[in-house]
Parts: C-alpha cells; structure tokens; sequence
C-alpha cells in the first residue's frame, strides 16, 4: 500500500510539471500582457516606461526562459504576485479555496447521500412506479441548466418569499455561522439538485446490475433478509464503478462550479480562475488550474485506495 500510494504521488508530480508547462505556454501564447492591458487604460504611458516594465516581469524574454524562472520560484513556494489584486497568489487563494470547500463538500455529500438513497429505491422494482418517478426526476436533473434552476432560486427563495438572501457570503456587519449558513443554502441547493441526478442513473443501473448476480441470490438462499441482501452483500459491489464517477464528478465540481458562483456571487475558485483568465493575470491563472489539477489528481487516487477497500479481491501493487 505505501509504495503504491509513493508511487502515485510521484506520477502526481510528473503530471503537475507537464500540466505547468502545458497551462504556461497556452497562457503565454495569449494576445496580449498585463502591460499592455496597462498601456490600454492609460494611453499616456511612455513606450520607455512599457520597455522598462516588461524588463522588470520579464516579459521581454523568451517563453522557456520565463516559465523556468516561474517553475524555480514556484518550486521555493513563491507563486508570485496577482496583477490584478496586488497581492501574493497565495493570498488569494486560500480565501477562494476555503469558500469553494464548503460550497462543493456541502453539496457533493448532500448529493451522494440523495443519490444512495433514490437509486437504491429505485432499484429494488425495476419499471415499477417508485422508478419511474425516480428516473424521471433524475433525468430532470440531467437537463436543467445551473444558471436557470440558480435563477428560479432566487427568484423564487429571495426575491418572492424573502427565505434567504440571493448573493453573497454574509451582510454587512454580521458574518455569523448562521449569517454564512443563511448564504449557502441555495447554492450549495442548485449544486445537489444538479449533480444528484447523474449520481442517481449510475446508482440504479449498478445496483440493477449486481442485483441479478448469483452472490446476491445465495444470499437470500441462504436466509439472509431483504435489507442486508440489498444493503451489505448487493450496495457494496455495486459501489465499484459508481465510486469511479463520483472521484471523477467531485474534481470537476470542485473546480468548475463557475455558474454557481457567478449566479450567487461566491467568490470561489471557478469564479476566480475565470476572472484570472479574462484580466491576463497569469500567475493567479496558472496557479488555480494547478490547483484544480491537483484536486482531480487527489480524488482518483482516493477512488483506486477505495476500491480495495470495497473489494478485498482488488490489489493495489
């Protein structure tokens, strides 16, 4: 297991330095810099005063040139500065990170355990009424657009019956636990609502599936009642794949809840790699997609040393 695990964060690394390269050059190779976004909004600006800025950033070098220094720095735990915020990435990181970490927690744990719960439900009488207001509700789910089920939200919850404010992360002069609770019910709402209905399909078919096996069969020969056939000897083999998707849904939901945010005005990580991306402000860019490639390489990982745990047949080596 533990070499497994060194093995897997070595690959990690491997995947992060090409990952770096890759982010930096598509960057570097966009029209434009940050001067001359400057030069754009202060057209007075002498092109000696441009010449001597870029020399300053280092913009008037090479691209190789410009990542290594980049990589060197990063490498000692300085990512740089932000442009766009004049503070060091890190600093707007963090802030960002701890803001995206409830909102996708919240509303990935709320959706697997919905999810659970329905597909299993559904499952059990394939055709049967139960699935099929199940899968209809799920494949509702599937086809709402975030930004127009986080609209009805706020029309519906903030502006008709005033039950929760429609942006934001707290009021003004509060910032309580339940000023902050108050904040992130809808969105963290919108996101379950979208994501328990893929979770739901992958549930029932997998459960559809082990179900019609001969272990669960023997189990009920041998006596066994309906909740443990279904619940011990049937869920836990049909968590196999469905642990696949959801490793894979969280990364991608961590990362990219960028309607979430910008609807609800939560300044999270998608958010903010956008913004990044939009003002040319490079180091904040490159070092949230990192990032959000760390996250996706994280949740894998934790999805290969379940598997062993839900499949003692399944060997890590």
């Amino acid at each position: 297991m533990g070499r497994y695990i060194l093995r897997r964060l070595v690959q990690a690394m491997i995947v992060l330095l090409v990952m770096s390269f890759v982010i930096y050059s598509l960057i570097g190779l966009m029209p434009g810099d940050p001067i001359d976004i400057m030069i754009a909004s202060n057209p007075n600006v002498a092109p000696e005063a441009a010449a001597a800025l870029r020399k300053l950033y280092g913009l008037d070098q090479p691209l190789m040139m410009r990542y290594w220094r980049w990589l060197t720095a990063a490498l000692g735990g300085d990512f740089g500065y932000s442009r766009t915020h004049s503070q060091p990435v890190l600093h707007m990181l963090l802030p960002a990170l701890g803001q995206t970490s409830k909102l996708m927690i919240s509303s990935f744990v709320i959706s697997v355990i919905l999810s659970f719960a329905l597909g299993i439900m559904a499952a059990r009488k394939p055709g049967g009424l139960a699935d099929g207001i199940i899968s209809l509700l799920a494949f509702a789910g599937i086809s709402v657009p975030v930004f127009w089920l986080a609209l009805m939200m706020i029309l519906v919850f903030a502006v008709q019956l005033h039950w929760f404010p429609a942006s934001g992360i707290s009021n003004v002069g509060d910032g309580s636990l339940r000023d902050q609770f108050m904040h992130l019910v809808m969105p963290v709402t919108t996101l379950a609502l979208a994501t328990t209905g893929g979770f739901t399909r992958f549930v029932r078919a997998s459960m559809i599936e082990v179900l019609r096996l001969d272990l669960v069969r023997t189990a009920r020969a041998k006596g066994a009642g309906e909740g443990r056939v279904v619940l011990i000897h049937a869920f836990r083999n049909a968590l196999i794949p469905v642990v696949t998707v959801m490793a894979l849904s969280f990364g991608v939901l961590f990362n990219g809840a960028l309607l979430t945010e910008t609807m609800f005005a939560q300044p999270g990580m998608g958010k903010m790699i956008y913004d990044a991306i939009l003002g040319n402000d490079f180091n904040l860019a490159l070092s949230g997609l990192l990032f959000a490639t760390l996250v996706t390489l994280a949740s894998n990982l934790a999805a290969d040393l379940a598997y062993g745990w839900l499949d003692p047949r399944i060997t890590l080596q």
